[in-house]
């Protein structure tokens, strides 16, 4: 390994109430994300603007698609993202929800949770490439279809890979560049609809002789609004986590949540088309009728640099989870390796775009549903996680702790329990197939590593029996 080789290091603290604490002790120290930064990678793994909100008017028309994202944010965005706050300021290190499954429940379902967990994130960030190129072919029909289209996912995601090994703390500042020329557009196009507005035309439930497609509509709000964990795996690489983390996490659902409801009321508001024109993209036509040819511009180019922030960021939440893994001893000490020059996990990307890669040439909806189903299985493990955690350490120090005692912790559990039972009832066979075949896979790798450790194949981090907390 390199000189930025990491040991993981057990100390004893000497309140007996507490758990063995696992550091990480770093030879070469990286330059930490900060909390403007920070906002902003949390912003774009869960949104990076209103672009492909617009399967939601698509299949249910304006009324469900406000009040879908209007309630939602409440019932998954905001218990999610506390829950987050809460176990990664208790927890502090790469593995994320990967060390609280383990932490709750021991080893196996800690690795069924990085399966799960990584599964849907490598879908996730094959789904962005093919929504840039979905706004590229709006402006060079090439892009359409064929070679030219796979070319483009090709280049792209290899290209954006690229940007991602040089570092957290550069994807960090991108992603400030990127979210604010991204969201500029949709802001002066809402202001210029302002008068143009027609209230009636958000209470339409829709066009008549248009079916309903309710799998879409929730998987669209589900995908739209989903993702707070995953920023969990970078707390390591975060300045003074246990205060820059729950800020960033709150300033990231209210800047989420008016970057979608704001740009869908303008427009529905404002524009009246068939509401099947109402497909990914669309936005930047409604841009047109409102403004002109140079905001539909504004919004294509700011479509592509949002589908680019949205993959460094996820890149790098996966890349950062499988070295967490590593130092909980999951995988190979091999998985820890950081760039010489950069100190990112070399290896943990270089996978991650492999995988991909594989995936960016799915259906689009077969990709948002399958990334849905495989996170559903890992949020059912991470809420039940986070509340037998509670009753299971309830003198550990939690630098952030979320405001309820036990009861209301429940029902705040309880009603996005149920969303993830609705989003698993209503896959399809392929997503059945795909989040079946990976969990078994998952299953069989965490047994395959067993074997490799006692048998001595590979080398790997020395494991601490009892589980990590920081």
């Amino acid at each position: 390994m390199t000189e930025e080789k990491q040991t993981p290091v057990s100390t004893m603290p000497e309140n007996s109430e507490e758990l063995p604490i696992t550091t990480t002790k770093t030879v070469k120290k990286s330059k930490k994300l900060s909390l403007i930064p920070l906002i902003f990678v949390i912003y774009f793994e869960v949104a990076g603007g209103p672009y492909g909100e617009e399967p939601a008017v698509q299949s249910a028309g304006p009324l469900f698609a406000i009040l879908g994202f209007l309630i939602f944010p409440f019932i998954w965005s905001v218990p999610e993202a506390l829950i987050t706050a809460e176990l990664s300021t208790t927890f502090p290190g790469n593995g994320g929800f990967v060390t609280w499954a383990y932490t709750a429940f021991g080893p196996f379902w800690g690795s069924l949770m990085g399966t799960w967990k990584f599964s849907s994130g490598i879908i996730n960030i094959a789904s962005f490439p093919v929504l840039c190129i979905s706004y590229m072919e709006k402006l060079f029909p090439i892009f359409t279809s064929g070679l030219p289209r796979y070319l483009a996912i090709l280049v792209s995601t290899l290209l954006l890979s690229v940007l991602n090994y040089t570092g957290l703390a550069i994807v960090g500042y991108v992603a400030v560049v990127l979210g604010i020329v991204s969201l500029a557009p949709f802001i002066i196009m809402s202001l210029i609809a302002i008068p143009k507005i027609q209230p009636h035309r958000w209470i339409s439930l829709g066009q008549k002789g248009v079916k309903k497609d309710w799998n879409l509509f929730f998987n669209s709000l589900f995908w739209n609004l989903n993702f707070w964990d995953n920023v969990s795996t970078l707390v390591g690489e975060v300045d003074n986590p246990k205060k820059t983390f729950p800020k960033a996490l709150f300033s990231s659902v209210i800047l989420t949540c008016f970057g979608y409801i704001i740009p869908l009321m303008a427009v529905t508001g404002a524009v009246s088309v068939d509401q099947r024109e109402w497909e990914t993209g669309f936005m930047a036509n409604a841009a047109e009728m409102i403004s002109g040819k140079w905001l539909k511009f504004w919004i294509e180019i700011g479509a592509i640099l949002s589908a680019i922030g949205l993959f460094e960021a996820q890149l790098s939440s996966s890349a950062f989870q499988l070295l967490g893994m590593a130092e909980l001893a999951f995988l190979p000490k091999f998985f820890a390796l950081r760039s010489k020059w950069f100190n990112t996990p070399w290896v943990g990307i270089l996978l991650s775009t492999a995988i991909s890669l594989g995936m960016s040439y799915m259906n689009f909806t077969d990709i948002i549903s399958s990334a849905n189903f495989l996170y559903s299985l890992g949020m059912f493990l991470e809420l039940a996680s986070f509340l037998w955690l509670r009753r299971k350490y309830p003198l550990i120090k939690r630098p952030y702790k979320v405001p309820m005692k036990m009861p209301g912790l429940m029902i705040m559990c309880l009603i996005p329990s149920v969303f993830l039972v609705f989003i698993m009832a209503i896959a399809t066979k392929i997503v059945f197939l795909i989040s079946g075949l990976m969990t078994v896979g998952g299953i069989g790798w965490y047994f395959f590593m067993k074997l490799c450790k006692s048998n001595k194949w590979l080398k790997f981090y020395d494991h601490v029996e009892e589980p990590i907390v920081g």
